[in-house]
């Protein structure tokens, strides 16, 4: 049973014994948000990031969730993306197209990645032109509050550092404001090139799921979650989960 709270500025929070039951309350929680914002607008809009949460999303692809959920309404993006190969161990898209994608009927046009044949900065160009297309035709609608997207929900994983999507502490690519995707080629973890949603775009969002597990990530949630950090140690996730978040 998930312990649950509300925290003043980081909305729901909740706590789970095991990963099994992390695993199950999240895919829930996508399969809910799915079908609200399908009957909605019509799809829904769903933003990826790597590493363990994309293994904790793989009982989508199980009874009940790979039956009632409407996989030819989703149209998949990834909030950040190594500048790899896609058939490269490293690729956030290989990741998910093996442990989720191929397993379910999302149309492969409705699936969004970046072109990994050319460097860091054009793909975080082309990525974002692509995006503002499919604002412009109303397929992603756009925040009421900026002129960023409002995905229906971004999923995030958390580093040890507080890092979520490729957004690292005292990073330029936290100051960008004006662009919806930035690049990195310097990145604190390897591989060095990345493309990367900005802060906007991630604070634009329906619904930010913050997911964090095991013991090398309990020091930065604390510091999250308990208001310990000053404007010097200031986490990337706490600048990316916003009221509407929710910390599972």
């Amino acid at each position: 049973m998930a312990l649950t709270w509300t925290h003043k500025d980081r909305g729901e929070i909740r706590v789970h014994e095991n990963l099994e039951e992390l695993s199950i309350d999240l895919v829930d929680y996508i399969a809910e948000i799915s079908e609200a914002s399908i009957k909605e607008h019509g799809v829904f809009c769903i933003v990826l990031s790597g590493g363990s949460l994309i293994n904790l999303m793989g009982k989508l692809v199980e009874p009940p969730y790979n039956k009632i959920v409407d996989w030819a309404k989703w149209y998949v993006f990834w909030a950040d993306e190594r500048v790899v190969g896609k058939n490269h161990d490293d690729s956030n898209y290989k990741l998910a197209k093996d442990t989720l994608l191929s397993k379910v009927n999302v149309f492969p046009r409705h699936i969004c990645s970046i072109n990994d044949t050319v460097s860091a900065e054009d793909a975080a160009t082309e990525y974002e032109f692509a995006i503002r297309q499919m604002v412009k035709t109303r397929t992603v609608i756009a925040s009421e509050n900026s002129d960023c997207p409002r995905f229906d929900l971004i999923l995030l994983g958390m580093g040890s550092d507080g890092h979520v999507a490729s957004l690292f502490p005292n990073h330029p690519a936290l100051e960008v404001k004006d662009d919806w995707v930035t690049f990195l080629t310097d990145s604190p973890k390897p591989p060095p090139e990345r493309i990367t949603f900005t802060l906007p775009v991630i604070n634009s969002a329906a619904s930010v799921v913050v997911v964090a597990t095991g013991e090398s990530k309990a020091n930065a949630v604390h510091l999250a979650i308990d208001d310990l950090t000053s404007l010097e140690t200031l986490l990337p996730c706490l600048l990316g989960w916003s009221s509407q978040a929710v910390g599972i």
